[in-house]
């Protein structure tokens, strides 16, 4: 892609302020009011996999955004959809679709990826009818998992998103902060078995507060123990890591992959750093127009980072997003 983004933007308390190549112009603001609905995108098994829509009370054809929530692919529900991100979606018109999907470990990786991708073709489908959206162009948004899955959205949904914002993900699921003990967590006191037996018997879900108790125990467990990857996807991660290749972004990066802004902490204990550096690599070798905002000594979610430069990559990434869906 001839004149592509290259950039990566490192955020320092020196820095008086971050110029936006595009400024943010709301369409609305202020008493405006915003809906919230309730819909259910699909049913598996009799199972409602729902998502909720905010927007304007208005009759005017909004510009679309998909929140994926985090949670390790294990925890969380649309519920967990970022404030800032909210904010910014009403200021600017946009009508902000936050989407359930079925969670581990009642739920393999392969079900939760089709539950994106059905989650993504409904809007692009159904939207305009159901909440009067534009899904010309569509932007698709998430943390941690669901940064991961906004990554996926890159190579695996059709037609492909205008534009993604992975905030702190990860696009490699077989490295050894994922597939080894993490030393991070190793520092808790273990988890045992019996702390999430009653989740194993449980019914696939994508309601993140049912056992949400026990689904944090099973993450901590699986990042004490280094199953992760087998958990979520029943693949050994070194006998048969290949078969972790439709599902690792850092492996399907190509010129066609979206525009996308990253944001990450330096020192997230929970999805390294380098994950997004990793993924940077990729879109510098496909040429596919990027930027990287770095935000020092932050920690996931950019936990401990300064207020200040944690503002000012909100900001960034939002420009970015709403430039590209300008275009």
């Amino acid at each position: 892609m001839p004149g592509a983004i290259n950039r990566r933007l490192f955020l320092k308390t020196s820095v008086a302020g971050l110029a936006l190549s595009q400024s943010v112009n709301p369409s609305f603001a202020g008493d405006t009011k915003i809906s919230k609905n309730t819909y259910t995108y699909k049913k598996v098994d009799g199972l409602e996999i729902q998502a909720d829509v905010y927007r304007a009370d208005d009759d005017k054809t909004r510009p679309v955004a998909i929140w994926i929530h985090g949670g390790a692919l294990i925890m969380g529900n649309r519920g967990g959809v970022s404030g800032k991100v909210k904010q910014f979606c009403a200021d600017a018109g946009y009508a902000l679709v936050s989407i359930d999907y079925r969670l581990a470990p009642g739920s393999k990786i392969s079900e939760i990826i089709s539950d994106v991708q059905d989650a993504y073709s409904w809007v692009h489908k159904q939207g305009p009818e159901l909440f009067n959206v534009d899904t010309e162009k569509i932007a698709v948004l998430g943390g941690s998992a669901g940064g991961y899955l906004t990554l996926m959205t890159g190579f695996c949904v059709k037609p492909r998103p205008t534009v993604l914002i992975p905030f702190w993900g990860y696009g490699d699921l077989v490295g050894d902060w994922y597939s080894k003990p993490s030393e991070h967590y190793r520092k808790q006191p273990l988890v045992k078995p019996e702390e999430f037996a009653e989740l194993l018997k449980s019914e696939p879900t994508p309601n993140g507060n049912l056992l949400r108790d026990q689904r944090r125990a099973y993450y901590l467990y699986c990042r004490q123990q280094g199953e992760w990857p087998q958990r979520i996807s029943g693949f050994d991660p070194i006998s048969e890591s290949e078969k972790y290749d439709p599902y690792s972004p850092v492996r399907n990066v190509t010129s066609k992959y979206p525009p996308t802004l990253m944001v990450h902490g330096t020192i997230d204990t929970d999805v390294p750093y380098e994950q997004s550096v990793m993924m940077e690599q990729q879109f510098k070798k496909h040429d596919v127009e990027h930027e990287f905002v770095t935000v020092p000594h932050a920690g996931h979610g950019l936990s401990g980072g300064d207020r200040k430069l944690i503002d000012r990559a909100y900001e960034r990434a939002m420009a970015f997003m709403h430039a590209e869906m300008q275009k």
